[in-house]
């Protein structure tokens, strides 16, 4: 067997791990939970779930990653032979393919909004100014676009082929130069978008709501909020991680990586806030930052032609530069999810990366056809009551990622041998790493049970 492809420098494999984080749950999911549960005690309980689940399991799934040099569907099976925990690591490769499979659709209209940018086409939503705009989400783009029209399966397409080209590339001429390329240009225009948003008549109260906790606001429901948006940001559980650690070289620091990549996904997290809200408080005010997941792709293209009313060029750079960063973040995302899938495939069957990954994206673009279909032809096409994007979203979201988070964490504290620690988070001994304790305490009690809990509350147990 040839040896494994690893990442060439440090700041290629810490750009491509904190890519395969940074996506459309820091630029579109996070706002919206912000605004929904209460702004600056959200943030706070979302960088204590940080540090408290995210780097341990992070930190798990880079353990079991590089310990293993393999792709996630086959290190479990590597490390512990003989044993079920083989199926875990077969498990791990089902959720990034599913999540791959729907998520290209999303992804589609991003590319479609991006194009509408550039044509200047956004410009019909102009009613964005009034209040009850935000309550009602009716008319928009998106509603006619992926109701049925063509477009959609064609942008889908699209995003899954210019994914598909990166993947077959492999760790060092695809992903690793994308992420060289456009992590800098991401936080570039995020930056950019920053600077412009805080010149708005909207930010002082922005960025009370941002940065000022209301204690009030922090329930067992938005806490629990914040531990599922700390753990759907970071990719934990998807099979990401593990693979990309198994690109690691051996003197890559994982604990200060694995902090960096907390670092760098939470800071997007917070940008887009400050990109975000400014605009809305400028023109809904505070009632509109809780109008939910539509906002981005409804309300948001009429904020940005109303707060640059007096100067539409800049309104049209504004929402270029901004859609431009969501193509970006998503397929920063998307190549993550192709790759833990194609890797397994390539291991598994002896094929090569090339084939492996064709493999991949015709099986996911046919599924994620389907899933674009629930939107217009195949609408009352349910099971369970759940359209197939639905359907999709629910299996992975509230099923596959908590319970793989429970059966990581509970491998990487339980099951994997006190020497691999050693050996993984010391490099052998020629580095530091004084939380051996805390980290296995950590990974057997706290993020288990914390993970349980999400589970529950996702699944309607409790509010």
């Amino acid at each position: 067997m040839s040896e494994r492809s690893k990442f060439s420098s440090k700041m290629g494999l810490l750009l491509a791990a904190a890519g395969s984080a940074v996506g459309l749950g820091n630029i579109w999911r996070f706002p919206t939970e912000v605004g929904q549960n209460g702004g600056a005690a959200f943030i706070l309980l979302y960088i204590i779930a940080i540090v408290i689940f995210g780097m341990p399991i992070m930190i798990g799934e880079f353990m079991i990653g590089r310990a293993s040099r393999v792709s996630v569907g086959r290190s479990y099976k590597k490390l512990k032979p003989g044993t079920n925990w083989k199926w875990l690591g077969r498990a791990l490769v089902v959720t990034p393919f599913l999540i791959f499979c729907y998520y290209n659709v999303v992804a589609g209209w991003t590319l479609y909004y991006f194009g509408s940018a550039v044509t200047g086409t956004l410009s019909h939503v102009a009613n964005a100014a009034l209040p009850e705009f935000f309550s009602t989400f009716t008319g928009g783009p998106l509603t006619s676009f992926s109701a049925g029209s063509a477009w959609q399966l064609v942008c889908l397409v699209i995003f899954c082929m210019l994914t598909h080209f990166i993947v077959v590339k492999g760790v060092t001429s695809g992903i690793e130069r994308f992420a060289k390329l456009m992590m800098p240009g991401l936080f570039f225009i995020l930056l950019a978008l920053c600077i412009c948003s805080l010149t708005m008549e909207g930010a002082p109260a922005a960025l009370r709501f941002l940065f000022t906790p209301d204690w009030s606001k922090i329930t067992p429901s938005v806490t629990l909020s914040a531990v599922g948006q700390a753990f759907f940001s970071l990719s934990l559980a998807m099979g990401i991680l593990t693979t990309y650690a198994s690109y690691f070289k051996d003197d890559t620091n994982l604990g200060k990586t694995a902090l960096q990549i907390g670092f760098l996904d939470t800071l997007v997290s917070i940008m887009a806030g400050m990109v975000m809200f400014p605009a809305i408080f400028c023109v809904a005010g505070p009632e509109a930052v809780s109008a939910g997941p539509a906002l981005i792709f409804i309300a948001l293209p009429g904020v940005f032609n109303t707060v640059f009313a007096n100067l539409p060029w800049l309104g049209y750079v504004f929402s270029l530069a901004f859609y431009a960063l969501l193509v970006l973040a998503t397929l920063t995302s998307t190549i993550s999810l192709h790759e833990a899938v194609t890797s397994y495939v390539s291991e598994a069957s002896g094929w090569t990366r090339t084939r492996s990954a064709r493999i991949v994206t015709f099986t996911s673009l046919i599924i994620g056809l389907c899933c674009a279909l629930s939107f217009g032809p195949w609408k009352n096409l349910t099971v369970f009551g759940l359209t197939i994007f639905d359907l999709f979203d629910f299996v992975t979201a509230k099923l596959l990622l908590p319970i793989g988070g429970i059966f990581i964490s509970l491998f990487a504290g339980w099951r994997l041998p006190v020497r691999i620690w050693w050996e993984q988070m010391t490099n052998r001994g020629s580095k530091e790493y004084p939380f051996f304790g805390v980290s296995i305490f950590m990974l057997r009690w706290v993020c288990p049970f914390g993970i349980l809990l999400i589970f529950l509350q996702q699944l309607g147990f409790f509010g």
